[in-house]
């Protein structure tokens, strides 16, 4: 399923009190998306104020929960992708939460997905950004920038919308790196569930996001230095 159609290049990833940078091909350190939306977003307010409400014990105790879960799932649909059958799950409910829910983006997600050019991919726009992509492949026919996600629910369409500025801002970088077209990004998500739900963004939707996340990357280079 997996073809060696782009040449995707390594960066190196390095952490600042900003968040994470990666450092281009020109030596240049550029924001990660990540780094971006988180810097300029109200969700970092939203988080702030959910934190205060919980306690930072409880609030470090679901996070790491959640980013326990991700990683386990993330990693094991790229085992799966690449035919490499190892158990990588953890003994413990977390482990079997994160099996199951990776079996169901198996049989659910990953039929839709008709070939592969690459995981985990590094993509860069020198002395702007980068980031890493789960998955770029092909779904409906179309070049798509592909999502993984794990969620304690499903998530409503509107309530995801950093999800697909992400998507639209690894797109356009894959398009100035290797002349391609892609035009749609697909966000697979998982619930504790069980529940399946695929979210998709394209043509005119595709250009709005795109347009917005184009103005946050320019509000973060005017107002941060590093």
């Amino acid at each position: 399923m997996i073809t060696n159609k782009f040449n995707y290049p390594e960066l190196k990833r390095i952490n600042n009190d900003l968040g994470r940078f990666y450092i281009d091909p020109l030596n240049n350190h550029v924001p990660s998306v990540t780094t971006v939306l988180n810097n300029i977003s109200d969700k970092k307010t939203s988080l702030d104020q959910w934190r205060n409400r919980v306690g930072d014990v409880e609030a470090d105790r679901v996070m790491k929960e959640a980013t326990d879960i991700g990683s386990m799932v993330h990693l094991s649909l790229e085992n799966y992708l690449n035919g490499i059958d190892e158990n990588i799950f953890t003994d413990d409910s977390l482990g079997n939460m994160a099996k199951k829910m990776s079996e169901k983006l198996i049989s659910d997600a990953l039929i839709d997905i008709s070939n592969v050019y690459g995981l985990e991919v590094h993509l860069v726009l020198d002395k702007l950004y980068a980031g890493t992509a789960d998955c770029v492949g092909v779904i409906d026919g179309k070049d798509t920038i592909i999502d993984f996600k794990t969620s304690k629910r499903i998530k409503k369409k509107e309530w995801i919308d950093d999800y697909f500025l992400q998507g639209c801002a690894y797109a356009n970088a894959h398009n100035v790196m290797f002349d391609t077209n892609i035009s749609q990004v697909a966000i697979l998500m998982v619930d504790r569930d069980l529940m399946y739900k695929k979210f998709i963004i394209k043509g005119a939707e595709f250009d709005h996001f795109t347009n917005i996340w184009k103005k946050k990357l320019l509000e973060f280079h005017n107002s941060f230095q590093w």
